[in-house]
């Protein structure tokens, strides 16, 4: 797979003003001034931190004035992998960060919701009254006997009280673990059975998209199958009234933040778990990933400050759920002293401009969102700027899946002049190995760079690392938000199957990478689920590129099926706009487009239009599952409906693998 850049000059260019009020700047200058450093650009930087390691972290935690109970001694004790060792002798709390920079000159959470008794209106909490919600919260959780190392879950949206919850049961040492309320019981219970909590957040129920979801027949369903539950915390949404005591062991929310106390915060070793996601697999149990406080907090504080360059100031907005990993990182924008704006509801109701305006009344000045909403809004048309002011926004962030080209451009004309700051990285370790800053310009559809302290490459077969050619995306050193462990995995097998069983001691993350001679980076779909056409290797989203080029085109989906002792095949499925139908010349465009963009091989051998193309939770294209249901595998073996956001979308095409008897 090689590709070669046509030379194109910078979509956007930073002004000098924009260099020098930079962080990066900032911390490159301190750099200079404590440790006798000096950087020509970025690229230097980039390869100084990955070629230090010990030195790089260390002066992170310097820079950024990191609290802990004890001084940081060397930062890497063990740089195997798996089983990195940081920091060893500091004791820290995730939740001690998150308040050393507040200000009650600013609010700490802006929020609006579908839900709740402020349904549709904006709220604010001050960052005392965060601090007195979570000490009391924190209260509560002790006089319930949590302690250090219990595990806290919750069934909660994206609003303040889960944040509160989380910080409350960080501060006592506890181990956090989060479900959307849109998930089915069967994909909590396999997630929450593994962990065994010993309380329960949970809400009664959501509206999205003006509807409501009841969920108090389901809180029930989880305390039965959930015996290590001794305690229920009820978060009333739908109805502020509803009755607790239909629960056993039940505390209602505003008890739980009832009253007055110190907030008091428990440290622990660096390596203390933090929380526990989970992988967005969709076959076989979820893999219970677990992350650590210290690892999280020089992460985040990493990604926050110099990589999406926030500050005490700034509002901060990313559109996630409570099951994505970016509702975790949104929280780190508290690291940094950032408000956290928070949107809990269906972005585009009442209309498609729904999510704009709550970034332009809020005065958002970072907002990002998952590649697809972008896309979504170019295809319908969407003008953000005539639906609000936008005057404060500055930078727009995207992640997910690759944002074509043509999305940068749509921004730039449509928002403003901003930053686009495309980030890549994974639920796995909680952060991002490919991102910006605000230094360097912006090419339509190519992240800026590679992170700092993160050692990126894109392997041959061979494991060589390729400048300008398309390889495996692996992580060729430790990064402190690695996983500490996967839950209950005996001997990290489960760990080491996942992510280094190609490339031995190396991180292999399963993208498609191609690093640009000038330092950014290129990723072209996942490595599982590339077209080989003609021994061509291709990711994905190249095709997705020129299909949904096509005006008609909303979504696709493409497989490249190879099939034991027959002939391979390769079928599309489009999404079209409402009232288009698939004609024989709208799939004759379409192929021609293709073989236009890419070549003649890559020309789909079958074109089917389908209402829907199957996504995960965060919204990623769900080829894998699809490819393997059309090879013959039951559909209840390669997909789970409840990490799902459009479960019905499977039935067509389960119906379509029986009709050519791929189904067993």
């Amino acid at each position: 797979m090689n590709e070669t850049l046509p030379a194109s000059p910078p979509a956007w260019t930073p002004t000098t003003q924009q260099v020098e009020a930079a962080r990066i700047t900032q911390f490159m200058k301190w750099l200079g001034d404590t440790r006798g450093l000096a950087f020509d650009d970025y690229d230097a930087l980039w390869r100084w931190s990955v070629e230090n390691v010990d030195a790089f972290w260390c002066a992170l935690w310097d820079w950024a004035q990191i609290p802990s109970r004890e001084p940081r001694g060397a930062a890497l004790a063990d740089a195997g992998m798996p089983g990195a060792r940081w920091f060893p002798g500091v004791e820290l709390n995730y939740v001690e960060r998150a308040f050393q920079l507040a200000s009650d000159a600013r609010p700490a959470i802006v929020s609006r919701s579908e839900s709740g008794p402020m349904a549709g209106r904006t709220r604010e909490l001050s960052w005392a009254e965060l601090r007195r919600q979570v000490a009391a919260c924190a209260a509560t959780l002790r006089r319930m006997g949590v302690t250090r190392g219990d595990r806290v879950a919750a069934f909660l949206p994206n609003t303040p009280e889960t944040v509160v919850a989380f910080l409350a049961t960080a501060s006592v040492g506890a181990i956090w673990s989060v479900c959307s309320p849109d998930m089915g019981p069967l994909a909590v219970l396999d997630r929450f059975r593994q962990i065994e909590p010993k309380v329960l957040f949970a809400v009664d129920g959501y509206r999205y998209g003006g509807k409501p979801h009841d969920r108090r027949e389901l809180i029930h369903h989880l305390l039965r199958e959930l015996p290590s539950v001794a305690h229920l915390v009820f978060v009333p949404q739908l109805d502020t009234d509803a009755n607790v005591q239909e629960y056993p062991h039940a505390t209602a929310w505003r008890d739980a933040i009832a009253g007055n106390v110190p907030l008091q915060i428990e440290n622990v070793p660096f390596d203390h778990p933090l929380w526990i996601v989970y992988s967005s697999g969709t076959t076989g149990m979820p893999k219970a990933i677990v992350h650590s406080h210290g690892g999280i907090v020089v992460e985040h504080v990493k990604l926050t400050a110099l990589h999406l360059d926030l500050s005490p100031g700034d509002r901060f907005h990313w559109y996630a759920s409570t099951n994505w990993i970016m509702w975790n990182c949104q929280l780190g924008g508290l690291l940094a002293g950032a408000t956290l704006c928070l949107y809990d509801g269906n972005p585009t109701y009442p209309d498609a401009q729904a999510l704009w305006r709550f970034v332009g009344e809020t005065g958002v000045t970072f907002f990002g969102a998952g590649a697809a909403y972008f896309q979504g809004c170019l295809k319908s048309g969407v003008e953000p700027r005539a639906a609000a002011d936008l005057s404060r926004l500055r930078a727009v962030g995207s992640t997910g899946s690759p944002l074509p080209p043509e999305a940068y451009a749509w921004i730039l004309e449509h928002v403003g002049p901003v930053w686009i700051d495309a980030i890549s990285g994974g639920t796995d370790f909680a952060g991002c190995f490919l991102a910006g800053v605000p230094t360097l310009p912006v090419y339509l559809g190519e992240m800026q760079c590679r992170c700092l302290g993160a050692r990126v490459e894109a392997f041959d077969e061979a494991g060589h690392a390729r400048i300008d050619e398309v390889g495996e995306l692996v992580c060729t050193a430790p990064m402190p938000s690695m996983p500490l462990y996967f839950w209950r995995d005996e001997a990290n097998r489960r760990y080491r199957e996942s992510y280094f069983d190609m490339f031995p001691g190396i991180w292999r993350h399963g993208d498609w990478l191609c690093i640009t001679p000038r330092g950014g980076a290129i990723i072209y779909g996942r490595s599982d689920a590339t077209i080989n056409r003609h021994g061509i290797r291709m990711g994905t989203s190249e095709l997705y590129r020129a299909v949904e080029s096509v005006p008609e085109v909303l979504d696709s989906l493409v497989v490249d099926l190879e099939y034991l002792g027959r002939a391979s095949s390769m079928p599309l499925f489009v999404v079209l706009r409402p009232g288009v139908e698939l004609t024989d010349a709208l799939a004759q465009r379409i192929r021609a487009r293709v073989r236009e963009a890419l070549s003649a091989r890559h020309v789909p051998d079958e074109i089917h239009q389908v209402e829907a193309v199957p996504r995960t939770l965060s919204g990623k294209k769900m080829e894998v599952p699809i490819k393997r249901l059309l090879l013959g595998q039951p559909l209840e073996k390669v997909a789970n409906p409840d990490t799902m956001v459009n479960p019905e979308s499977l039935a067509w095409f389960a119906a379509f693998a029986r009709a050519r008897g791929g189904v067993q």
